[in-house]
C-alpha cells in the first residue's frame, strides 16, 4: 500500500507541494485528503505536524495518521514564548498553569509513554523543568512531588483533560497567570492554590 509522509502546518495543508505532487499519481481525491488533514491538525495551528497518508491503489481510498509536534513546542505555544531558558537551572522562561499542562496532555496523550493522566502530566512537567518553565508559579520538581503526594488528584483525570482541551491558548507575549484558572478542579479551590515555593 503506497504511503505519503509529509510535514504540514497545522490546519493549513493545501493541494500544492508537498502533498499535491505526491498524491496526484495515486489517483486519490486530493481535496478530500487536504480537508481531512486540516480537520485532524487544526489543534496544532502554527506548528509543523507529521502526517502519513496510506493509499489503497485499487480502491483509491485512503487513511490519515497524524503525529504531534514535540511536547516542548506545544508548551511554548500554550504560554506564548519563543524558546525555553538558556540555563533552566537558574533562569525562568515562563509559567504554565496546571490547566495548561492538562491541555498539552490532551494533545499528546496518544504519543506519550504514559496513558494515565497523572503520569502523562508528570511527563509534561518534566519537559517544563528542562525548559526553565515554572508550574503554577513553582519549580516543576516541587509540583512533581506534590503530584506524588496526591495534592492534584482532584484535577488529574480525563474529565479535566477534556475541559482543558477546549481552553484557547494564550496569545504570544501575554504574561501567563501564576495560578490555575478559576474552577479548574470542578470542586472549588485548586489543590495547590495558596501554596508558595518560597522562590
Amino acid at each position: 500500500m503506497p504511503e505519503v509522509s509529509v510535514l504540514v502546518e497545522g490546519g493549513k495543508a493545501s493541494a500544492g507541494a508537498p502533498l499535491g505532487p505526491a498524491l496526484g499519481p495515486l489517483g486519490v481525491n486530493i481535496g478530500q485528503v487536504v480537508a481531512q488533514i486540516n480537520e485532524k491538525t487544526k489543534a496544532f495551528s502554527g506548528m509543523k505536524v507529521p502526517v502519513k497518508v496510506d493509499v489503497d491503489a485499487s480502491t483509491k481510498t485512503f487513511t490519515i495518521s497524524v503525529g504531534s509536534p514535540p511536547t516542548s513546542a506545544l508548551i511554548k505555544k500554550e504560554i506564548g514564548i519563543d524558546k525555553g531558558a538558556a540555563n533552566p537551572a537558574k533562569d525562568v522562561a515562563g509559567n504554565i498553569s496546571m490547566e495548561q499542562v492538562l491541555k498539552v496532555v490532551s494533545m499528546k496523550i496518544d504519543n506519550l509513554a504514559s496513558y494515565k493522566v497523572k503520569s502523562a502530566a508528570k511527563e509534561v512537567i518534566g519537559v517544563c523543568d528542562s525548559m526553565g518553565i515554572t508550574v503554577d508559579g513553582k519549580k516543576p520538581r516541587a509540583v512533581h512531588r506534590e503530584i506524588e503526594a496526591g495534592a492534584y488528584d482532584s484535577v488529574l483525570n480525563e474529565e479535566s483533560v477534556e475541559k482543558a482541551a477546549k481552553v484557547p491558548s494564550k496569545p504570544a507575549g501575554e504574561k501567563p497567570a501564576k495560578k490555575p484558572a478559576e474552577g479548574q478542579t470542578g470542586s472549588g479551590q485548586s489543590p495547590a492554590e495558596g501554596q508558595d515555593s518560597g522562590k
